[in-house]
């Protein structure tokens, strides 16, 4: 796989960079589909009921978080200050302020206690953790035992003719539409060569049953654009 520099620093200096731009890319260059993947993940999203806690990592402009609180009470947590400033002021406009907590916090060192959560989710982060291992077993310490992990991240299609369809898109025209509307290019060729470097669906799940997951489960989105994989936290 692709070694790719993901030092904190950097990674929270990248995604400050483009704060302003961000849902708008993300939307544009997803033909508005992650709404739909986002929504998917908070439906099959078991045994969380409204007095559940649900913790939503790398929670950038709170789009999930936001989803999740029409099921429970949401904790949203990000190192990234101009993304929480955007996702602070999106949940104040909907009211949420009762439903969504916003904390800065790294994903790799957790201000929480163990045990404190009955779910964990994260949408399109972990593939930007400097160290995946140690970021998954921070997600099963925070869990209690049977709580339920959702990953849901960018992967490569399957489908041979389509995937180099998508290929050609997601490495050419992404990094060039990204430069173009936000003015910076780097996050935009960071984009592709981070999911070419990450873990394929199986690998994932074999790393997460090594760090204290059970009954691992993956669907594929819009096929294999992006995967959903749900574990459980096993007993301690």
């Amino acid at each position: 796989m692709t070694e790719i520099d993901k030092r904190a620093r950097r990674i929270q200096e990248m995604f400050a960079s483009i704060a302003p731009r961000y849902d708008l890319l993300n939307h544009l260059l997803s033909f508005n589909i992650d709404r739909l993947w986002r929504r998917r993940l908070v439906g099959r999203l078991q045994g969380v009921r409204p007095s559940s806690r649900v913790l939503d990592v790398c929670t950038g402009t709170g789009d999930l978080a936001i989803q999740l609180s029409r099921k429970c009470a949401v904790v949203g947590v990000d190192f990234c200050q101009p993304m929480l400033v955007i996702a602070r002021d999106k949940i104040r406009s909907r009211r949420l302020c009762d439903r969504i907590a916003i904390t800065g916090g790294d994903a790799l060192r957790l201000p929480f206690r163990g045990g404190s959560f009955d779910a964990v989710t994260v949408a399109f982060g972990v593939r930007n953790l400097e160290n995946l291992e140690q970021g998954l077993q921070e997600f099963a310490r925070v869990l209690r035992s049977g709580g339920v992990l959702a990953i849901l991240e960018f992967t490569r299609p399957a489908v041979p003719i389509f995937r180099e369809l998508f290929q050609v898109y997601f490495n050419h025209w992404v990094p060039a539409v990204g430069r173009a509307i936000s003015g910076r290019e780097g996050p935009y060729r960071y984009l592709p060569d981070s999911v070419n470097g990450f873990p394929d669906q199986e690998r994932l799940s074999t790393l997460l049953e090594r760090c204290g997951f059970c009954e691992v489960r993956y669907d594929n989105f819009s096929a294999g654009i992006a995967a959903l994989h749900l574990a459980s936290r096993a007993g301690r």
